[in-house]
C-alpha cells in the first residue's frame, strides 16, 4: 500500500481509508454491483490499469491508487471530490459540479474523510 502511495504521490492515509470503507481490508470482497477486491475495482476500471486478477492485493491496490491519482489530477487535488468520484464516477461529480446529492455517496465521502483523519493521526502523526 505504501509503495503504491509513494509511486503515485497519494496520501497513504487516504488509500487506507478507501480500502477500509470499500472492503474492510478483505481482498476477496465482492459488491452486489460486481466491484472486487480491496479497493473494490469495477471490471472497466481494472481493465484500464491492466489488472489480471482483481483479488490480487498488489494489482488491486496499484490500480486503485493509480485511479485515485487520475481523479486527483482531474479534480485539482480536492479530496472530497476525488472520494465522491471514486464512488459515483467522475462524470457524475462533474455533472453536479460537486458531491452528487446521492445519500450513499454523501455517506461514503464522510466515512472516508473520517477514516483518513483517524489514520493520519494514529499512523502518520498528522492531522
Amino acid at each position: 500500500m505504501r509503495m503504491a502511495s509513494n509511486r503515485f504521490g497519494i496520501d497513504p492515509a487516504l488509500v487506507e481509508a478507501v480500502i477500509q470503507v470499500e472492503s474492510g481490508f478483505d481482498p476477496n470482497a465482492i459488491s452486489t454491483k460486481g466491484a472486487t477486491g480491496l479497493m473494490q475495482l469495477m471490471a472497466g476500471t481494472a481493465n484500464q490499469y491492466q489488472v489480471k486478477d482483481r483479488h490480487n492485493p498488489r494489482e488491486n491496490i496499484n490500480a486503485g491508487v493509480g485511479h485515485l491519482r487520475k481523479l486527483m489530477d482531474r479534480f485539482n487535488g480536492d479530496i472530497p471530490l476525488v472520494i465522491a468520484a471514486y464512488n459515483a464516477g467522475a462524470s457524475t461529480v462533474e455533472k453536479y459540479q460537486g458531491i452528487p446529492p446521492y445519500p450513499e455517496t454523501k455517506r461514503y465521502v464522510t466515512k472516508v474523510m473520517n477514516f483518513r483523519s483517524k489514520y493520519r493521526r494514529l499512523r502518520y502523526g498528522a492531522e
